[in-house]
């Protein structure tokens, strides 16, 4: 553990509390992850020593003797050697990693159930540990050897332990690094209101985000403030002051952090998922009352984001909620990656800006028009998906692989891009 920045220097304070180095919870806290009961029978995973007959069902408790150096640091070295994004870990199969959206096999051997166990001894605290075998899986983030961050989820997967690490760049690039649009720099320049950020997962939406708040950062004197399940990118304090709150460790619920976020005299939030309803009516309001906030949302396309922020909102309010994101509502930014001819990936946008039509739209339930507004407005800073596939030369399919890529790293043809770095 000593490799990663966990706060880990733990002491009896007075009380019955629980001291560290960081700060004091109060005897029997535990983090809330994954709020909620378990579903009936899950209990019996937790003290059912051997009652199953497949020994990959029957998990280990992650191991508590010391283990050696050197498991998890070699997978995430080789992850980080071949520029990839993801490393995937599953019992009974060799491990993975995700080169420009494709999964490659790192190695022959199948990970063992006792792998898989100081894997996750390895990579988590006592409190996460306890997060994951009560509530069956745990998200978090740490710094590895040589300062590289990586955001991860672990998980059960019938009985045993799976691990997922994403990749986190080491330095938060510029805008103009990640090719995004002005339009979305002009907003994130706005004193208030609410940006939406989306896109399918991995396709690089907190990156999006964390290199706008650094411009915001290195620009203006202002207090930020994020909630985040983990925390990704680490700030330092420049022109602005920032502050970033972890679900389950700063904050329960983002509800919970939302609803205190108002107190904390912010300028500009971050709300690392909307979530539910709580989460989202939340978002709209600190939005409304003179804050610049961020948030984020799985959707497919841009106006589609418009849509479920309503639909997740009953009948009976949804035309009060189409009045106050319309009043609220500074523009929808929607990315995906797509793969360059000659390696790695580049990111392409759609964009909505909120015009007085496009407002008017949402207040009067038309966002079915909001595709023909974006493909017209081009003026304003709109920008359709396609047209950003053209300005980057890029209207290939993305989901298919480049011809001659070698998805085998155990074994890589010559010619291949094993060694692709």
């Amino acid at each position: 553990m000593t490799q990663y920045e966990y706060p880990n220097a733990r002491q009896e304070a007075p009380g019955g509390a629980v001291a560290d180095s960081a700060w004091t919870r109060p005897a029997g806290y535990r983090p809330a992850s994954r709020l909620g009961a378990l579903p009936a029978g899950y209990e019996r995973l937790l003290f059912d020593d051997g009652a199953r007959q497949d020994p990959r069902a029957a998990a280990p408790p992650p191991q508590t003797a010391p283990i050696g150096q050197g498991t998890v640091e070699h997978l995430l070295a080789a992850l980080v050697q071949y520029n990839g994004s993801d490393l995937l870990v599953s019992v009974g199969t060799p491990p993975r990693i995700r080169i420009d959206g494709a999964l490659r096999v790192l190695r022959e051997e199948p990970v063992t159930v006792e792998e898989s166990s100081a894997y996750v001894r390895e990579l988590l605290d006592d409190e996460r540990v306890a997060v994951l075998q009560q509530y069956r899986s745990v998200d978090f983030a740490f710094t590895g050897v040589g300062g590289a961050r990586f955001r991860g989820n672990i998980y059960y997967s019938k009985g045993a332990f799976s691990i997922a690490l994403r990749h986190l760049p080491g330095v938060i690039p510029t805008p103009e690094a990640l090719g995004i649009p002005p339009a979305v720099v002009r907003m994130a320049e706005r004193p208030s209101g609410l940006i939406l950020v989306t896109g399918p997962t991995g396709s690089g939406k907190s990156t999006t985000i964390a290199s706008l708040l650094e411009r915001i950062n290195l620009t203006r004197a202002c207090h930020v403030v994020t909630i985040e399940d983990p925390i990704e990118f680490r700030f330092q304090h420049k022109m602005a002051m920032i502050d970033q709150r972890e679900i389950g460790w700063d904050a329960l619920t983002f509800a919970d952090g939302l609803r205190s976020v108002l107190r904390e005299d912010p300028d500009v939030v971050l709300v690392g998922e909307m979530r539910d309803l709580d989460s989202t009516s939340s978002t709209i309001t600190v939005a409304e009352t003179g804050h610049l906030v961020f948030g984020t949302l799985h959707t497919n396309d841009a106006p589609s984001a418009v849509d479920r922020v309503i639909d997740v909102f009953p009948p009976e309010q949804q035309l009060q909620i189409r009045t106050q994101l319309a009043a609220a509502l500074v523009g929808v930014v929607h990315q995906r990656l797509y793969p360059l001819p000659e390696g790695g990936r580049v990111a392409a946008f759609e964009v909505l800006v909120a015009t007085e039509a496009v407002r008017r739209m949402i207040r009067e339930g038309r966002t079915e028009q909001l595709r023909s507004v974006m493909t017209t407005d081009v003026t304003e800073g709109m920008m359709t998906l396609d047209r950003s596939l053209a300005h980057l030369g890029l209207l290939q399919d993305p989901n298919v692989a480049p011809a001659g890529v070698d998805l085998d790293l155990a074994h890589p043809h010559p010619g291949g891009n094993g060694t692709h770095t």
